[in-house]
């Protein structure tokens, strides 16, 4: 299908297969949908697997309130050998010996536990951050070193699902749960423990199982994507995570020209995260008003006609809502319809 402009306005979640970029998934999703505004929220490294959330059309301008959002994943850290991208796609940089105590589950978990927290983390040199313009991989593969500076992140939960290796017959390595603020590098985590127990450590697998609110339930695989098309769409909200109004055809005509609406005319309504599959029916779909006020700042979703029509901020000073993004077509809403 030849790409352009189309009606779609829509978002869906592919499970990205490993040995994909994830601009190659988007180039995938522009020929099924025949639609060039295509991007992804949230760049998984070509040796990851797992959830990615794809915008289609307008719904592209979701993108900056989508990328903000905490991740889970599993990952396969390596012991023995550090490489340049600290994964298994890197040059062997280093080696080293394992000591015993990595084979031990107490010390494991123990060692895990202590990573839960904030802290500070040295991005990899091998990422897409830019610093003056320049990107951070394309210096590391020009042989130029780049000064990247480290970032708070926080580490919510660290779980120890495995420890493999101790008869030899294959590479030491612990498989982690790992659930973790945004911008955290899990190759730099992989590198850290590594360094912090004197071994060389490296990721020899990584599938992310959640991006915010959405889970490896939510997404489709490209194959299932070719054959059904614009069914697999989300649900906007459950990805956005924000509180919601349902406006009125006159409020709607208002919104279509951006106009600034008083909150007082508006109700707040929120829902649950239950599982995909406890939503498909919209009773039980668990929508309510929300019992908590306004907060200053709060950006919240309009709901029309079964459409995302707008993102609105709230300013308490004005007790008003104004407008930040505007669909004039609405993004189309999936699973789980309120």
């Amino acid at each position: 299908m030849k790409r352009g402009t189309t009606d779609l306005c829509l978002m869906v979640a592919v499970d990205k297969p490993s040995g994909m970029t994830s601009h190659d998934v988007v180039n995938r999703c522009r020929r099924i949908f025949g639609e060039r505004r295509v991007g992804h929220t949230g760049t998984l490294d070509p040796l990851a697997s797992g959830v990615l959330p794809i915008c289609i059309g307008p719904a592209t301008r979701l993108d900056n309130y989508l990328t903000g959002h905490d991740k889970s994943y599993i990952v396969s850290v390596v012991f023995g050998a550090a490489t340049d991208t600290d994964d298994c796609e890197g040059r062997i940089i280093r080696t080293g010996d394992v000591p015993d105590e990595v084979f031990d589950p107490f010390f494991a978990s123990t060692f895990l536990a202590s990573l839960v927290g904030k802290s500070k983390q040295l991005p990899p040199a091998y990422s897409a951050i830019k610093v003056d313009g320049v990107k951070a991989y394309d210096a590391a593969r020009k042989g130029r070193i780049i000064n990247l500076e480290p970032r708070d992140i926080e580490v919510y939960a660290a779980e120890l699902l495995g420890i493999y290796g101790a008869d030899g017959t294959e590479p030491a390595r612990w498989d982690i749960g790992f659930s973790v603020s945004k911008g955290t590098y899990i190759r730099a985590l992989a590198r850290d423990i590594g360094n912090a127990l004197g071994c060389p450590a490296h990721v020899g697998a990584l599938r992310r199982t959640k991006a915010g609110f959405i889970g490896l339930d939510d997404c489709v695989s490209l194959e299932t994507l070719e054959e059904i098309g614009e069914r697999a769409a989300l649900d906007p909200l459950r990805a956005l995570g924000l509180r919601f109004v349902y406006v009125n055809q006159s409020q709607a005509e208002r919104v279509s020209h951006g106009n600034a609406l008083p909150a007082s005319e508006l109700t707040l309504c929120e829902r649950s995260f239950g599982a995909l599959a406890d939503e498909i029916c919209a009773c039980t779909s668990g929508v309510r008003e929300s019992c908590a006020p306004w907060e200053d700042g709060e950006i919240v979703a309009l709901v029309y006609d079964n459409r995302i029509i707008a993102l609105y901020q709230y300013q308490q000073d004005k007790a008003l809502c104004v407008s930040r993004c505007v669909f004039p077509r609405g993004v189309a809403r999936g699973y789980g319809d309120l």
